[in-house]
């Protein structure tokens, strides 16, 4: 993938924000227009408004509400970043709502937080999500994770994408579900981090999903993660 975008007062990261609620807009418009490195291009109050206006703004991140009246920011992530791929969204919500939490990592979200972050932790999202990393409220994630290894027999045993990895890259995967590093994977696995990323890299392509954190969901499908270093072959 590209490298990661370094922004300035010259070169701000340019976001678009989707929210029903006019005081919320103008509310994070103020925020983040706050910042010399971040500038608001732009907003919608709809799902219309935010697909017709959103590609023609060309924002590097979408901060997008969950529960809209004529739908839901998650579709708008997934047709935005059908047309945007480079496009990091941003779902924001009052909801703490593990379904979609999911759907918003499958549909390719950079992020997920909760409308009750701070002003300060949302500007670092959006820098965050801007540079290519993952955002997500960390406390919903987790409960995720273990909603989904608590309820095995609702998953197939093992998923067709799986069954394509080796077992080393069925045992990074697993460890990246466990929320670790590529630092801490080659050190548990006595790898370099180049070679984790580069087994990464395999494994994003034969799942075919683009972002960690869509691999993380889809280790949770494994019948039975890899503990550690997992047994010796």
């Amino acid at each position: 993938m590209a490298e990661a975008l370094t922004f300035t007062e010259q070169n701000p990261i340019r976001v678009f924000l989707l929210d029903d609620h006019e005081v919320v807009r103008r509310g994070l418009a103020d925020l983040l227009d706050a910042e010399p490195d971040i500038s608001v291009v732009g907003d919608a109050d709809t799902v219309e408004h935010a697909l017709a206006r959103g590609p023609a703004l060309r924002p590097h991140v979408a901060v997008l509400d969950v529960r809209l009246p004529d739908g839901d920011g998650i579709t708008v992530c997934r047709e935005l970043r059908s047309r945007m791929p480079e496009l990091a969204c941003l779902m924001l919500t009052s909801f703490d709502d593990e379904d979609a939490l999911l759907d918003a990592i499958m549909a390719g979200a950079s992020g997920y937080v909760l409308k009750q972050i701070k002003g300060s932790d949302l500007v670092s999202a959006v820098r965050t999500v801007a540079s290519g990393q993952s955002m997500l409220d960390p406390a919903t994630t987790a409960r995720l994770m273990r909603s989904l290894r608590a309820e095995p027999d609702e998953q197939p045993a093992v998923a067709p994408e799986l069954a394509s990895l080796s077992p080393r890259e069925r045992e990074i995967l697993a460890l990246i579900g466990d929320g670790l590093t590529n630092r801490e994977i080659g050190q548990k696995l006595y790898l370099s981090e180049k070679t984790v990323k580069n087994h990464i890299s395999r494994l994003l392509a034969k799942l075919g999903v683009q972002r960690r954190v869509q691999a993380a969901v889809l280790a949770s499908h494994l019948a039975t993660p890899a503990p550690g270093g997992g047994p010796a072959r």
